[in-house]
């Protein structure tokens, strides 16, 4: 029986050892603060069973992982008609890159790069106040990791609208071909808040409990969206980085630019990491390397 215990502890002592660490997201002042020191790692198994280390109990700002949650949220809410304005292709750009969205007349490739994510929260906006859409988000979130504490950090949010000037230009671009249905502020008023909800490895990993599809883990969405959406992660979760951390990794998994990664081995395991060191490609350094080395001392691979 694989002893999770035994392997995080080794993990968290390997990337201790660590010169590299990579650089936090200076761009966005509040977390340009964040103590690139910090590494906590958390994995719930099938069995319910939980097993953390280091800063697992630390809070941080999830970013970019938020749009899994709120993805599963449009589908639930619209289904296949939000692929009539957001693709399923990844991007092979940056994630705030303008460039593919001119070329692609408005529509961006996924639904997990900047564009596609400020048109997700659109589309579950529809005629909702930002207010009533961030009170279902939380509640879809505190119900899958069954923690009413998960808060948004109005800090960070005021922070990003503060700084978020390539946002806004990626949401004019997308309200001049259509593909925005509300103003742009509105929407990206929503989205900043989104991106700021704040969480611990150990409740980020409870969270993506459903995505497991597991006996006895939540239900919140159908089977098939399960699928849909852990194959999102695979090809689209880490941007320009997402066939590199399927080489390596070989499981879904999604960032954010706050250093959290939420990666699920299907029927096995949710885990999250948190490392505020980025890569170039915007990705927790350490997070990756720490991933990478607990799915080889499983095994754990959709690959097999």
């Amino acid at each position: 029986m694989t002893d999770i215990a035994a392997i995080l502890r080794e993990i968290h002592e390997t990337v201790g050892r660590s010169a590299d660490r990579g650089r936090v997201a200076d761009y966005i002042p509040e977390l340009a603060e964040v103590d690139p020191g910090r590494f906590g790692m958390s994995v719930v198994l099938a069995d319910g069973s939980e097993h953390s280390v280091g800063d697992a109990a630390v809070p941080f700002s999830i970013q970019s992982v938020s749009k899994v949650f709120a993805l599963a949220l449009a589908l639930g809410r619209l289904g296949d008609r939000l692929w009539s304005r957001v693709g399923r292709e990844p991007s092979g750009l940056a994630f705030n890159s303008i460039l593919q969205l001119e070329h692609e007349r408005g529509i961006p490739r996924n639904p997990f790069i900047n564009a596609g994510a400020i048109v997700v929260t659109d589309a579950v906006l529809a005629g909702h106040a930002p207010r009533e859409y961030l009170g279902e988000l939380l509640r879809f979130i505190r119900a899958a990791a069954e923690d009413d504490g998960i808060h948004i950090d109005d800090s960070v949010a005021r922070s990003e609208t503060e700084t978020g000037h390539r946002n806004f230009a990626l949401a004019h671009f997308l309200r001049a071909h259509g593909n925005l249905e509300n103003p742009p502020e509105l929407t990206l008023g929503a989205y900043f808040h989104q991106c700021a909800v704040e969480m611990t490895c150990t409740q980020l990993a409870r969270a993506g409990r459903f995505l497991m599809a597991a006996p006895g883990m939540p239900r919140m969405v159908s089977a098939d969206r399960v699928r849909r959406i852990n194959a999102l992660m695979m090809t689209c979760g880490h941007y320009d980085g997402s066939g590199d951390f399927a080489y390596r990794v070989g499981l879904p998994g999604k960032s954010g630019v706050g250093g959290g990664i939420l990666v699920i081995a299907p029927g096995r395991a949710a885990i999250a990491v948190w490392s505020p060191g980025l890569n170039a490609q915007g990705n927790s350094k350490l997070g990756t390397e720490a991933v990478e080395l607990l799915a080889r001392r499983t095994g754990w691979s959709v690959f097999g």
